[in-house]
């Protein structure tokens, strides 16, 4: 069991680490700001912007 955890340690941490970047950036409202860079990237591209 212990093998296994000390194995796996990497990933875990990575996946805490990015799991706690992801909340901070949704407490700050970033979601909102690549959204919204999303949707003019996507109307530049087609010709409407």
């Amino acid at each position: 069991m212990i093998r296994c955890i000390k194995k796996n340690l990497p990933g875990l941490l990575m996946f805490v680490a990015g799991a706690a970047f992801l909340l901070f950036g949704l407490w700050r409202g970033e979601a909102a700001v690549v959204l919204r860079k999303a949707v003019f990237i996507c109307l530049e591209c087609i010709g409407i912007g």
